[in-house]
């Protein structure tokens, strides 16, 4: 079961369980739709995987399965991702 982080770890956007503009890479590492394809060009800069579009889980599904409240965030956003 995907872990469903709940930031971008460049920005620190907030992406909800519900986020469509949330990308993963196949470790889940989680970046926002913006991030994911300008400053990282697609590719998972912890990685070097790609960015895929995150699932949404839909709300009520939520009780049985919630989503991380643990924030990632790379030292210095996604600066020396490029």
């Amino acid at each position: 079961m995907l872990e469903i982080r709940p930031n971008c770890e460049c920005c620190d956007k907030d992406l909800p369980p519900d986020a469509t503009e949330a990308m993963i890479c196949s470790f889940e590492c989680t970046f926002c739709r913006d991030c994911a394809e300008g400053a990282l060009g697609g590719r998972c800069p912890n990685c070097g995987g790609e960015l895929v579009r995150r699932p949404a889980r839909p709300r009520e599904k939520l009780a049985a399965s919630s989503a991380s409240a643990r924030r990632h965030l790379r030292p210095g956003g996604c600066a020396d991702a490029v």
